[in-house]
């Protein structure tokens, strides 16, 4: 019997028959061209520019954070983020081994010491109980800092990711980061316009990050952005990203090591457009995630990631878990989606899988492991919730 014929056929009926279809392309569907052009045409393509000031403001108003900074990319964003609370050398962070690589990264470029930690498996996010009991049997407390017992290193910061665009249990990660004396800092890369009881992913950590990769839900080409509440740490960051340099008609004073983060404004231009259309983009990705867990909901086997309860996702890629009867049909999934024109791909190597982060210290990962070996990723742009690519109609 073929195990897998009844999920193909209905990706096939959720799908359109134009083959081959992207994982997740990028929709320009406005006044991308206009800006980009208004760029050439005014001479600001640099990372100064009305543009950039633009996004900025207008990002801090969609996401209801009070500031933020526009970066080259997510990966930026993140390593100013962890620098912007104090992570230093030596120091430790709690983070997610399932996770893209940028975020274990952005820890190393600190000279800090990734420490990964397990998920759950209804968010994909860190599972704040199993965190909280692996820390009392490995953390303690001196005064207001919080240490590993067996390295004897501080562990300065705990990292979550919204993983997909669903929000992980950022309040319960909150309390705990609280109760153990670590800075909270989202990796927010995925979620852009996704909330949990209405608050927007990122809001509540210190500092979050933000990426607009091609693939996300908007993109400016490669940028990203640092999103914060605290007055204080935006006007850092911002200096911290332009190399650290001292105001000044015609000097060039750098008062510190900084670093040539900024984004163009050509890429912040783009960004504008795209934010014009960002809510009839959701809405789309929005009506494809319903149409997928109508579609599968009836097959054994398969589970398809919803949002949490109390959250609003993006939605920005969508994913199956392949269970019981199809457990070990992963890669039999993939081979077949891809060879019938379907762009699917399975979940990121887990970090302590990776040859550079294989000796670094982590809590048992029985649910991390589980899920990288039946998650699949689904074509997800956003054209397809309307069912054919825009501008064609």
């Amino acid at each position: 019997m073929d195990r897998l014929a009844p999920l193909l056929a209905a990706l096939d009926r959720v799908l359109p028959s134009t083959r081959p279809l992207a994982l997740h392309e990028p929709a320009f569907i406005g006044r991308e061209r206009d800006y980009l052009l208004d760029c050439l045409d005014s001479g600001w393509v640099s990372s100064v520019g009305p543009y950039v000031d633009r996004f900025e403001g207008e990002l801090a108003d969609f996401t209801g954070i009070g500031h933020a900074i526009a970066v080259v990319n997510g990966t930026a964003a993140l390593h100013i983020c962890l620098l912007l609370v104090g992570v230093e050398p030596a120091d430790e962070v709690l983070l997610p081994a399932l996770t893209f690589v940028a975020t274990a990264n952005a820890v190393r470029y600190c000279g800090a010491i990734p420490h990964f930690v397990d998920c759950e498996r209804t968010t994909l996010g860190i599972d704040p109980q199993a965190l909280e009991q692996y820390l009392r049997e490995h953390a303690e407390l001196r005064g207001s800092a919080c240490y590993n017992r067996s390295s004897g290193r501080r562990i300065r910061a705990l990292l979550p990711m919204h993983v997909f665009g669903h929000c992980c249990d950022i309040e319960a990660l909150a309390e705990l980061a609280w109760r153990w004396k670590l800075q909270l800092v989202e990796d927010a890369a995925e979620a852009l316009g996704s909330r949990r009881d209405g608050r927007h992913c990122g809001a509540i950590g210190r500092v979050s990050a933000l990426s607009f990769n091609g693939n996300k839900t908007i993109t400016t080409g490669g940028g990203g952005a640092i999103l914060t509440m605290d007055v204080e740490l935006a006007r850092r960051a911002k200096h911290l990203t332009t190399t650290a340099r001292v105001g000044h008609r015609w000097a060039f004073v750098h008062d510190e090591v900084g670093y040539n983060y900024r984004l163009p404004n050509l890429n912040a231009a783009l960004g504008c457009a795209q934010l014009e259309r960002l809510n009839q983009l959701l809405d789309d990705k929005r009506a494809l995630a319903e149409r997928y867990r109508e579609a599968l909901a009836p097959l054994s086997g398969v589970r398809f990631l919803t949002e949490p309860p109390g959250c609003r996702s993006n939605y920005w890629l969508n994913a199956v878990l392949l269970e019981g009867e199809l457990a070990g049909c992963r890669d039999e999934l993939l081979e077949r989606s891809n060879a019938a024109g379907l762009m699917t791909r399975p979940l990121w190597t887990p970090m302590h899988w990776l040859p550079m982060y294989a000796e670094f210290p982590r809590m048992a990962l029985p649910v991390t492991e589980a899920v990288a070996a039946c998650l699949v990723n689904l074509p997800s742009s956003a054209w397809l919730g309307q069912g054919v690519p825009y501008g064609t109609t």
